[in-house]
């Protein structure tokens, strides 16, 4: 039975994610830790994870467990906090950037890194076998509130930034919150950073009246025209958990993620006279262009922050993330951190003199397109399959990291199934639109026509 995707478990809703299925899920985890452990649990700002959340505490306190709440958070936070507080595990109730229709839960371990795999397969197998944790009447945990985690999370990220640099600057951010877990603290880092911060979508919602969750283009039409309107230096947009960082320059332009990992991989490079960034096959050849240059070298991983992550921590890497703006700091915390991202970016801007339209001018200029089409899990598999066997078959290099990519003359293609989702992505880049837009539509014609037919016997 496996249950946990790329980045935790997410389901539906009231389909497969039901009291039941949290309980039994919870119980595992009592299951799989010495009884006593102190653990840490914190959730989003979905309609179902704060119900989700009593009963994992509850679940967890039966089993033997000292729970310590630390209420809504971005993910990131609630990372940070349970190596704060030196709890022995953590659990996040959230889906991230997935459609309100879902939830989910993340485990995370003391070191505040996403639980490994083999703790993933060790829940999985008592769930399956419905085991739960569980003590005598004289051995039941408690369950406490810590109200105290978003300040411990903001004053950590402003010793990682030049404080008074940033504020001289006196920076206008306008801040898309996404009616997410950002709310109780990027505004307030931010203010604390002496900008002046107008919020759009600032109040907890989970049913994210103001725009879908994931911080696309297409999803950012509000922000892209207030910025300019107000005469703001810079846009940012959270996910709903807040663990990506998304920017739009002050023309009201939206940068995609792979351009802000390649301006902050190049300074971290350039300040550091070289090293490590580790990064996904999904990224852009333009990290590579910018930091080789400077002595710096990319390692490339599956896609998911808890394999870039942990090849972060083996490599003693400098910097890393993913294209989507997920980005990792790891001398602040190993986890992809949107608040971190954005605090990140100011400072640069502080150091520099710079707007951010010019920060990014003279990076190395790729267009990297993201699609993605409908797949049903049992049959992502084969349908993988056949897509390394045709692209195979045309003699290109192929690499099967993480799916299949496939490197032609003009770009690449990279298709991979989601780990949350029935579907199969489709990333594409080259140096201009039309190339890149035909090889994601190359992509996507292969696997709709593998999609559509039966496999043969």
């Amino acid at each position: 039975m496996r249950l946990f995707g790329t980045n935790g478990i997410r389901e539906v809703v009231g389909g497969p994610l039901t009291a039941r299925f949290v309980t039994s899920v919870a119980g595992a985890i009592a299951h799989a830790l010495p009884v006593g452990a102190p653990i840490v649990v914190g959730w989003d700002g979905r309609t179902a994870s704060p119900a989700m959340a009593k009963l994992t505490s509850g679940t967890l306190a039966l089993g033997g467990h000292q729970v310590i709440e630390v209420g809504v958070l971005p993910t990131p936070a609630i990372q940070y906090n349970v190596v704060k507080l030196q709890a022995q595990f953590g659990v996040i109730l959230t889906a991230s950037h997935n459609p309100p229709e879902f939830d989910g839960i993340k485990c995370i371990s003391a070191d505040g890194l996403e639980a490994n795999r083999s703790m993933e397969e060790e829940i999985e197998k008592a769930v399956a076998a419905g085991i739960a944790g569980s003590v005598s009447f004289d051995r039941v945990g408690e369950v406490r509130v810590d109200s105290d985690g978003a300040r411990r999370y903001i004053e950590g990220i402003l010793q990682q930034v030049d404080v008074a640099a940033i504020v001289r600057r006196k920076f206008t951010v306008v801040l898309d919150c996404g009616n997410g877990a950002s709310v109780p603290t990027s505004p307030t880092l931010f203010r604390r950073l002496g900008c002046r911060v107008i919020t759009l979508n600032g109040q907890l919602d989970g049913t994210f009246p103001g725009h879908l969750s994931e911080p696309t283009e297409a999803n950012l039409s509000d922000l892209c025209a207030t910025v300019p309107a107000v005469g703001a230096h810079l846009g940012i947009a959270h996910d709903g958990d807040a663990d990506r960082a998304v920017f739009v320059d002050h023309t009201g332009r939206y940068l995609p993620g792979e351009r802000i990992l390649t301006l902050l991989a190049r300074d971290f490079v350039q300040r550091s006279g070289g090293g490590i960034v580790v990064t996904p096959v999904s990224a852009s050849q333009s990290v590579e262009d910018a930091v080789k240059p400077l002595g710096g070298e990319v390692v490339y991983t599956r896609v998911g922050s808890p394999v870039v992550t942990r090849e972060m921590l083996a490599r003693h890497a400098i910097f890393g993330g993913e294209e989507n703006g997920g980005l990792i700091f790891p001398g602040f915390q190993l986890a992809r951190d949107g608040a971190m991202t954005a605090a990140g970016v100011l400072d640069l801007l502080a150091r520099t003199g710079q707007s951010l339209a010019d920060a990014v001018r003279d990076l190395p200029s790729y267009i990297l397109i993201k699609e993605k089409i409908g797949c049903p899990v049992d049959r992502r598999e084969e349908v993988l399959q056949r897509v390394i066997a045709r692209m195979t078959q045309a003699g290109d290099r192929v690499v099967t990291l993480d799916g299949v990519k496939v490197f032609r003359p003009q770009g690449w293609i990279l298709l991979r199934p989601s780990g949350t989702e029935p579907l199969i992505r489709v990333f594409a880049e080259a140096k201009d639109e039309l190339s890149a837009r035909q090889l994601a539509q190359e992509g996507l014609d292969l696997v709709r026509s593998i999609v559509d037919t039966r496999a043969t016997p």
